[in-house]
């Protein structure tokens, strides 16, 4: 199975969202509530896919942050976000994510875009 990043600053939502993920056999390498920290997290253990809020503690966000670790690695990212605003999401498209999922998501909804996005990935990367 695949190594997963966490990035979300609500300590219940991120426990939530590590729970669903090693159920389904992933390996959760870090859980992060800052940007800065998922940059550096990121590049020390280089997942396989990053789940990524868009508003975090400190200077930079989860776009930011994103824009930041596809500078070093083609890291697939996964937002999830309660903003569905359209600056919000015209910003994240700029990063060309493999998923966006609105707060509050179904366990179902995170492990079916989870599998599309590491599929997609494999392929791009045989390719």
């Amino acid at each position: 199975m695949a190594k997963l990043l966490i990035v979300e600053d609500e300590g219940v939502v991120a426990w939530h969202i590590q729970e669903a993920l090693e159920n389904l056999g992933h390996t959760v390498v870090a859980s992060v509530a800052s940007g800065k920290k998922a940059v550096e997290i990121a590049v020390e253990t280089q997942p396989d896919l990053v789940l990524m809020d868009i508003r975090l503690k400190g200077d930079i966000d989860g776009i930011e942050a994103a824009q930041q670790i596809n500078a070093h690695f083609h890291t697939p990212i996964i937002y999830l976000t309660a903003y569905s605003d359209d600056h919000t999401l015209e910003r994240a498209l700029t990063t060309n994510p493999y998923g966006y999922l609105i707060k509050p998501f179904q366990e179902k909804e995170l492990r079916t875009t989870l599998e599309i996005a590491l599929r997609r990935h494999r392929l791009e990367a045989h390719l």
